[in-house]
């Protein structure tokens, strides 16, 4: 549990004991502000005024929850995705990036819609301060975990035979740690996390009958790489606006960035064979491969070759991209500002994590297959 220990209001001098220099609560200070400390947006005084400090008095807790809250966001997805496909069932890492895609791009819209503001802080203590200048509703730390560990129960339950209750108890508990994490945190109220799961289930069920047709659409006509591209650049683009910047559009555009590069690298394997092809609903594998240490040294050995090639590809992209883009619109290069420009930011980002799509689904199995991995 977090014990807060010290609030300051407009108007109050803050009188700090011995320790550490507490930082500031409000987005702008730190996530907006340039490397000299400058102002690039107006804040109100009262929102400068205010800072905390707390103590931790249960660690259990403490760590429990953040580390619960780490798998709601970016280190989770570029690891447990693209292992899923490498080393578990490529057939399984399609269900799961295609609505986990639909149901992140729908929360952060809605949250940027909608508008409504994160728990007030006093009387909560918020952690993270990279998303306070996000909004609250819905949760998308809750929607995605609540999508990814559903679908995956839905998408093995036809294809491989185990006990349903035992997967029943590990979405569950999978879940509820994340959502759970979003309230110690502080990151968000009962009903942003409420909102965010029931948002959630509704797109599952409507989504459910399509999930195989869809999933089919990889090979069907030339021209289908050129609307996966087209179509999420022109949602990223035409991003609500909102009155100062905030990373959800940022965060919007690599989610579907990514989705569109594992769609095209998708497409790309119908023609290499490098994937599995769907199995028909009835066809249950009637055991799930027994974890050998022969088994988990391989798949780790792919897992580490695949990770460093796409970290690889995402620094290379992104510097390329990001020095034609300054370069075309006259920018100082490293110029934090103006990364966060419209024309700058949706371009880089789409260009950078389509790349990143693209090779993990296509290139490191080629790789892997090289080096005799598959």
């Amino acid at each position: 549990m977090l014990l807060q220990t010290a609030q300051y209001g407009t108007g109050q001098t803050p009188n700090y004991d011995s320790g550490p220099e507490p930082e500031s609560n409000h987005p702008v200070d730190k996530e907006l502000g340039t490397e000299d400390g400058d102002q690039l947006f107006p804040i109100s005084s009262e929102q400068r005024a205010y800072v905390q400090k707390y103590v931790v008095k249960n660690y259990f807790y403490y760590y429990l929850f953040r580390f619960s809250a780490a798998l709601g966001e970016e280190v989770f997805y570029i690891t447990f995705l693209p292992f899923t496909h490498w080393n578990i069932d490529p057939y399984l890492s399609r269900r799961l990036i295609l609505i986990w895609v639909l149901v992140m791009y729908i929360g952060q819209v809605a949250k940027d819609i909608l508008k409504w503001p994160r728990p007030f802080s006093p009387p909560v203590v918020k952690l993270e301060k990279r998303m306070i200048a996000e909004f609250g509703m819905p949760s998308t730390h809750a929607m995605a975990a609540t999508a990814i560990s559903f679908t995956l129960l839905i998408s093995t339950m036809d294809r491989y035979q185990y006990p349903f209750g035992l997967g029943l108890m590990m979405a569950v508990v999978f879940s509820t740690l994340v959502c759970l994490s979003r309230l110690y945190t502080g990151m968000h109220t009962v009903l942003d996390v409420l909102g965010g799961v029931l948002i959630t289930a509704v797109l599952i069920v409507l989504t459910y009958p399509s999930w195989t047709l869809i999933d089919r659409l990889d090979s069907a006509s030339p021209l289908f790489p050129v609307c996966v591209i087209v179509v999420p650049f022109f949602l990223c683009y035409n991003y609500p606006t909102s009155d100062y910047y905030s990373p959800t559009r940022a965060d919007t555009t690599t989610i579907l960035a990514a989705g569109a590069g594992v769609t095209i690298g998708f497409w790309i394997n119908h023609f290499f064979q490098l994937e599995s092809k769907p199995l028909d609903s009835r066809s249950v594998i009637q055991h799930i491969p027994p974890l050998t240490a022969d088994v988990l040294v391989l798949g780790l050995i792919k897992f580490a070759v695949g990770i460093m090639l796409v970290l690889l590809v995402r620094q290379l992209v992104q510097k390329l991209s990001l020095q034609v883009l300054f370069s075309w619109f006259k920018v100082v290069t490293r110029n934090k500002e103006a990364r966060r420009r419209l024309e700058i930011e949706v371009p880089y980002k789409f260009v950078t994590y389509t790349s990143v799509g693209i090779c993990a689904t296509t290139v490191v199995p080629m790789l892997h297959r090289f080096l005799g991995l598959l």
